[in-house]
């Protein structure tokens, strides 16, 4: 347990002496707990706070806050906390041919994701990965599979400079790409997946594409790109990251 642990929340009556080492389990704010089993011993024992609505908690398993609403315990946060968690609010871009996001991955979370809503006239949107500010240009390996009316197509690619993540939407309607990327932040290859809503010219001739695809190199980023094939993306892009626990 950490210096801050306590296995107790003491509870006082008037007249007590108050102890330094009662005093003691208060210090750091919510008391601290090695974990939910030693939270839950801590309250109604003899001398100890009854468990109310309010009370709040650190757990030191799981890095989380807590608070009880009465009849159970609810997290707060940070990141170990279940769900997407917001890591790059939603960002708009304009006419542009990239935009770069960095210090976006770090150890609070093996998974993330990217949702991109855009338009652009020709060519791909894809991405690579940074570290310190610098592109990663090799190395990215893709799988496409697409379909649009009737016709299903498939095709891949290796060691690109890019990961594709969208194609193009013929113009000025919306089209998107949600990116679900796994382990960039890790001295290890990094997996990703896009799936791809794109309006071909029109709203009446939609076609959906998946990529699946990697990034080989056994590097940890920090940071990603956005790229256009020209100075030619209109849209948004917001960076989430996966909870690690329940």
């Amino acid at each position: 347990m950490g210096a801050n642990a306590a296995t107790s929340v003491p509870g006082y009556v008037s007249g007590e002496v108050l102890t330094a080492a009662r005093l003691n389990v208060t210090n750091s704010g919510a008391p601290v707990f090695a974990d939910s089993s030693a939270r839950d011993a801590a309250f109604g024992g003899t001398g100890e706070k009854t468990l109310a609505e309010g009370q709040l908690c650190y757990l030191e398993d799981s890095n989380v806050v807590q608070y009880y609403d009465g009849s159970s315990w609810a997290t707060v946060g940070p990141s170990g906390a279940p769900g997407l968690h917001l890591v790059q609010a939603e960002t708009a871009f304009s006419a542009v041919a990239s935009v770069t996001a960095d210090n976006v991955f770090t150890s609070a979370y093996t998974n993330y994701r990217m949702i991109v809503r855009y338009q652009n006239n020709s060519g791909l949107l894809s991405f690579q990965l940074r570290a310190a500010t610098v592109d990663a240009a090799t190395n990215y390996n893709i799988q496409l599979l697409s379909a649009g009316s009737t016709t299903v197509s498939a095709s891949r690619s290796t060691s690109q400079t890019s990961a594709t993540i969208g194609s193009n939407s013929g113009g000025a309607f919306w089209s998107l790409s949600v990116v679900d990327i796994s382990g960039p932040q890790l001295a290890e290859p990094t997996v990703y997946q896009s799936a791809n809503t794109r309006n071909d010219g029109a709203y009446t001739t939609n076609v959906i594409i998946h990529y699946y695809g990697n990034h080989s190199d056994a590097t940890a980023y920090d940071g990603i790109k956005l790229l256009g094939t020209t100075a030619n993306i209109t849209g948004s892009y917001t960076i989430y990251g996966y909870g690690k626990t329940a």
